[in-house]
């Protein structure tokens, strides 16, 4: 006998439609967040927006900014609160209850907003106000809303026929799909983990590495020692471990995620993915899919992004020929007997560097205890942009125990929450990221912000202190820089808030360079036993290594992002991932000692969602500008120079998208940014 379906909570009582209430302009209420309450919510939801529009649509009055854009710009808040709790969870606190309502109301959603773009008497309204923009006394942020608003209702399909608009819909409805298959199975990979039971193999990892393993052990009802497969736990196993075969059992598990030919693989679900891309474009009337992507860019063509990376790429190529050469020679006078690959590439650079800079990264780590970098990224943007943090842990609701939160204020005036996640666990999808729960809006009803930062730090055993490397140092504080954008936005429409996707990395990629200065480190890179600061040798030494090992880092990420950008440039879509991918490399002739950052089976930025495809070139476009932003604060005299700091705040970091991002940089540095700063930065030729 069939069990009765689950009942789902009438929305009259469903928490999770209701507004958020409690102190600071009202909280998520995360503790009564149940995957069950999403269904009726959702439902409940998508109905009040519908409302909203139709209102706005069937209006009889002659259409104008203050009777169809205002109301547009405060339509679907239900939903709004909804799909936020609803992307944290799924992002977060991954079971299979929530993998299971992803799969079936993805596509619903999808097709929920379609109905919104293709609506008509909607967009006949939006046409009007557009054609009148110039002459109906609208002021600079109203006629930029009107215009973003009209290309993106265009770019999403408004002035097609009928049957074309079903066309469309059912291709975001099938991409909708697919992208929940691409991130359920990758995160089932990326649940397995080798189980090490004889210590010996473990030599060369530092203590704090083996007790991280232990206690994932630990969590899964093992004995021994575990190598979860996430980066964070992977990357100190093949910078560390003596044991070079596993080495190569965790290199190899690792790259092969979603690549194993079972039911986890993602190839065919990629060919889908892409395939449907390319139809959707050609419906739109594109060529290929990075077309219809990058119309609203900072570099706005393939081609544009296709060159700078090109400018960079022989310079890392030819980097990475010199650090082999480096690596191999100290094999070689160790009597190892062996021609690198890519499970030597971290362990080997690690002597190349010590050999070179008496550097040590095992060395760093006892100076990068968790809650004092936490504490130096709050120092520097205090004293950067005047932003202050109070600590109110517990006393507002959270999703996991482990979670921070302090209360923000400026000037005397609340700015909002900040809320931190940092550690990986079971569910939690892979990787760094920021979540805005709520936007900064000052259009009625006024918003403040609650930001988050996501990380996927390897929690030890209870008690012991967190110790993090420098890597992990640094990507704590982009992620900050994505919370300090938010936080100091100041916009009137939320509309004009979210910025191009090669724009967005930027603030996050400026933040990193506080990090390493002097004030950070002498008030919190503090040695977690001796409390004594970080000694000024060990600094120098770092500071001379800064640009070591740049081709690595730089060819692992941009063969990433130009394998993207080549894939999306495929103007029928058909393709088999696998080929394409050992194919393209072959083309740019990607060095045998390493792979890929993300391969195609495992590139979640890609095939999760939209956002970043035909966009992965964007965080080194974001980095040109940003070398070149640190620049302006050197040629100042200090990375602290507050007239840099507040200019950098008042003309980018708080303007949202009110002006053109490329303008806005002009207004800030003069100029357009200089390549060059980069290619300096990572230590390359500038000619």
């Amino acid at each position: 006998m069939a069990s009765p379906p689950q009942a789902v909570q009438a929305p009259a009582t469903n928490t999770l439609i209701a507004p958020w209430t409690g102190p600071y302009g009202g909280v998520p209420p995360w503790d009564k967040v149940k995957p069950e309450l999403f269904p009726a919510a959702f439902e409940a939801a998508l109905a009040e927006r519908k409302r909203d529009y139709d209102r706005i649509a069937n209006n009889p009055a002659k259409p104008s900014f203050a009777n169809t854009f205002v109301p547009m710009q405060n339509a679907g808040q239900t939903l709004n609160r909804v799909m936020t709790l609803f992307g944290v969870m799924t992002g977060n606190m991954n079971t299979p209850a929530y993998q299971a309502l992803d799969r079936e109301w993805s596509p619903k959603l999808s097709k929920a907003s379609d109905e919104i773009t293709f609506n008509p008497k909607l967009f006949a309204r939006i046409e009007a106000i557009y054609k009148a923009r110039d002459t109906s006394g609208l002021d600079a942020q109203q006629k930029r809303l009107v215009t973003r608003t009209y290309d993106s209702f265009v770019r999403q399909g408004a002035k097609l026929t009928p049957a074309q608009k079903a066309e469309l819909s059912a291709f975001n409805q099938n991409l909708a799909i697919n992208f929940s298959e691409f991130s359920q199975r990758l995160l089932a990979d990326e649940g397995t983990a080798i189980i090490v039971t004889d210590e010996a193999r473990l030599a060369g990892l530092p203590d704090s590495v083996k007790a991280v393993a232990k206690a994932a052990a630990a969590e899964r009802g093992q004995q021994g020692w575990a190598i979860v497969n996430t980066r964070s736990a992977v990357d100190p196993v093949l910078t560390f471990a003596t044991d070079r075969a596993l080495r190569e059992q965790v290199w190899r598990a690792f790259t092969k995620r979603g690549d194993n030919g079972d039911i986890n693989d993602t190839k065919a679900t990629i060919a889908r993915i892409v395939k449907l891309r390319a139809n959707r474009a050609h419906l739109l009337g594109f060529k290929t899919h990075a077309d219809w992507r990058m119309q609203d860019t900072m570099a706005k063509t393939p081609a544009a992004a296709m060159d700078l990376m090109m400018r960079v790429w022989p310079a890392a190529k030819a980097r990475v020929a010199e650090e082999v050469r480096d690596m191999q020679a100290i094999a070689d006078k160790d009597g190892a007997k062996i021609t690198i690959e890519p499970w030597d590439y971290r362990f080997y650079q690690e002597k190349v560097r010590k050999s070179r800079y008496d550097l040590d990264q095992a060395e760093l780590k006892p100076y990068f205890e968790l809650n004092n970098i936490i504490q130096g990224s709050l120092y520097a943007v205090n004293r950067l942009y005047g932003l202050e943090f109070k600590e109110i842990t517990g006393t507002v609701p959270v999703f996991e125990p482990n979670m921070r939160v302090w209360h923000v204020t400026r000037n005397g005036k609340e700015v909002g929450l900040f809320y931190r996640d940092d550690f990986a666990r079971s569910g939690k999808r892979s990787g760094a990221w920021a979540n805005t729960y709520r936007g900064q809006r000052n259009l009625p009803p006024v918003q403040n912000v609650l930001s988050s930062n996501n990380n996927n730090f390897a929690k030890g055993a209870k008690g012991e202190p967190v110790l993090i490397s420098l890597d992990d140092a640094e990507t704590l504080f982009h992620e900050f820089g994505h919370a300090i954008h938010a936080m100091l936005q100041n916009v009137t429409y939320p509309g004009l808030a979210g910025t191009p996707r090669d724009f967005v990395e930027y603030p996050s990629q400026v933040n990193e360079h506080w990090l390493l200065t002097r004030d950070v480190l002498d008030k919190y890179a503090r040695h977690y036993k001796t409390g004594q600061p970080m000694p000024q040798a060990l600094l120098d030494k770092i500071k001379a290594s800064e640009t070591f090992n740049q081709g690595f880092a730089t060819t692992e990420y941009l063969s990433s992002a130009i394998v993207d950008m080549k894939l999306h440039t495929i103007p029928d879509g058909i393709v088999d991932p696998a080929a394409f991918e050992a194919a393209t490399l072959k083309e740019i002739g990607m060095p045998k000692e390493l792979v890929m950052r993300h391969r195609l089976p495992q590139f979640n930025h890609l095939f999760s969602s939209d956002s970043y495809s035909a966009g992965y070139y964007s965080y080194l476009w974001s980095e040109t500008m940003d070398a070149d932003t640190f620049a302006a604060f050197e040629e100042a005299g200090s990375p602290w120079d507050k007239a840099t700091a507040d200019r950098f705040a008042r003309i980018l970091l708080s303007t949202g998208n009110e002006t053109d991002r490329a303008e806005a940089y002009r207004a800030f540095r003069g100029r357009d940014p200089d390549v060059n700063a980069l290619l300096k930065q990572r230590g390359f030729p500038t000619k």
